[in-house]
């Protein structure tokens, strides 16, 4: 039987900047709980080339962004400190939207035996809607946290998460999904 991990994706100081001051209490609670059941966490984090070599300029994401940003000396690409990495914790950096792409997760996941990710992030527009499709194509089953999940458009992120991400797989809140962890251990 595989396992499940949680995946806390672009939890970045310059993506928490601007998010609402609600939502990173949600993200550590999120976190406590995987810590505390045993769940294994993947951090997962933007960082692209020095220069943003791997940013092609018609990428309209990446492709305009300053070529500082996100790099490994920009201090505003490290993981916010609330959440960051405990020993043992992977951190797997990617190049593009999705928590897949430009690396090893996949592989990662494989040989850690896992095969249910419970996903938190920002946005939920973003990383979270890219890495659910990816995941759910690659047969993983998805539980995306709706309150440990953010967007700047609230509108955006309510529709995504009743008609878009619970068709990929379950949704929950960090309470519901702290619940059944206890129930299980």
């Amino acid at each position: 039987m595989s396992r499940t991990a949680l995946l806390l994706m672009d939890l970045q100081a310059a993506h928490i900047a601007r998010v609402p001051d609600d939502y990173l209490p949600r993200a550590v609670a999120a976190l406590g709980a995987a810590r505390s059941s045993g769940v294994p966490v993947l951090h997962i984090a933007l960082r692209m080339r020095a220069g943003h070599t791997d940013a092609h300029p018609r990428n309209k994401v990446f492709g305009g962004l300053p070529g500082h940003l996100f790099t490994a000396d920009d201090p505003d690409a490290a993981i916010h400190p609330d959440v960051a990495p405990a020993a043992g914790e992977l951190v797997v950096h990617k190049n593009r939207v999705s928590a897949f792409a430009g690396n090893n997760l996949q592989q990662i996941l494989a040989a850690q035996d896992i095969g249910h990710l419970v996903l938190a992030g920002i946005s939920t527009g973003g990383v979270v809607l890219s890495t659910a499709l990816q995941a759910a194509d690659l047969d993983y089953r998805i539980t995306t946290l709706s309150d440990a999940c953010v967007d700047p458009k609230p509108d955006l992120h309510a529709a995504l998460v009743a008609e878009v991400l619970s068709r990929r797989g379950e949704v929950a809140t960090v309470d519901e999904w702290a619940g059944s962890l206890a129930a299980a251990g």
